[in-house]
C-alpha cells in the first residue's frame, strides 16, 4: 500500500513542507516553492491574517488558489524511499515578497518593481588537457537531469578540476554556455540549492558559492542516476 504524498503550507508559522518519495520531492520542490510564494502574495493582497494550511494526497489533482497541481502516482516500492523536506520561512523572507506588491487589497497602478541582476558569464578554462577531463566529457559521464544537479556539477568541476575555492555565478553561467544549454535564473537556483538541497553554501564574496560535503558526495556517488 502506497504512502500518501503530502504538501502543507502554513503561512501563519511560515512553514513549508513537502513529503513523499525522494524522486517526487526532488521533481516538485521548485514548483511548490513558487506556489507558496503565490499564496503569500494572495494573503498580503487581501490583508488576511488567518492560517492557511493545505494538505494534498495522491493520487489526486489538488489546487492552491485555483492553480492545478498535478501529482504523480507512485508504487509501494517507491514509497519505501519516503522523503520529507520542510522549510520554515523567516519574516525577512516573507518581507521580500511583500516588497514586490502594494499591501492594500485595492488595485493600484503604483508598485515597487522587482530588481533583476544581470550577471555576465565569466571566462573560465573548461577544456580537456593532460591534467583534467573537459567539462563536456564530465557532464556526459554524470548525466545531470535538472538545474540543481547541473549547477552542483559545475561547482564540483570548477572546485575539483580548476582548483577554485569559491565559484562565481558568472563562472557557472560559462559552464552552461560550454555545454550549449539554456541558462536558468542562477541566483534562484543557487539559493534554492543552499536552502533545500544542502549541496552548496554561500561564498564569502558576493554572488559566489562553495561546494558542501553533501554536494560532493552527490556528484561522486549518486550520478549518474540508475
Amino acid at each position: 500500500m502506497a504512502s500518501d504524498t503530502k504538501f502543507r503550507i502554513n503561512l501563519k508559522e511560515g512553514l513549508f513542507e513537502l513529503e513523499g518519495n525522494e524522486s517526487f520531492v526532488d521533481k516538485h520542490l521548485e514548483k511548490f516553492e513558487e506556489i507558496f510564494k503565490v499564496a503569500i502574495k494572495e494573503v498580503i493582497i487581501n490583508n488576511k491574517d488567518n492560517l492557511l494550511n493545505y494538505t494534498t494526497t495522491t493520487p489526486s489533482n489538488s489546487t492552491v488558489d485555483n492553480a492545478p497541481i498535478p501529482l504523480e502516482n507512485y508504487s509501494s516500492q517507491e514509497a519505501r524511499n519516503h522523503s520529507s523536506k520542510r522549510k520554515t520561512f523567516q519574516d525577512s523572507e516573507i518581507s521580500d515578497v511583500q516588497t514586490e506588491l502594494p499591501l492594500s487589497s485595492k488595485s493600484s497602478r503604483h508598485s515597487i518593481p522587482k530588481i533583476s541582476i544581470n550577471i555576465p558569464p565569466v571566462p573560465v578554462d573548461l577544456k580537456q588537457n593532460d591534467e583534467k577531463i573537459g567539462l563536456r566529457e564530465f557532464y556526459a559521464e554524470k548525466k545531470p537531469t535538472n538545474h540543481y544537479e547541473k549547477t552542483t556539477l559545475f561547482v564540483f568541476y570548477l572546485t575539483k578540476y580548476n582548483k577554485h575555492q569559491e565559484i562565481k555565478f558568472g563562472e557557472i553561467l560559462s559552464c552552461y554556455e560550454e555545454i550549449n544549454e539554456k541558462k536558468p535564473s542562477i541566483i534562484d537556483i543557487v539559493k534554492n540549492s543552499i536552502r533545500y538541497k544542502g549541496w552548496l553554501e554561500p561564498g564569502i564574496e558576493k554572488l559566489s558559492t562553495r561546494l558542501t560535503i553533501s554536494g560532493e558526495n552527490f556528484i561522486k556517488f549518486d550520478l549518474p542516476k540508475t
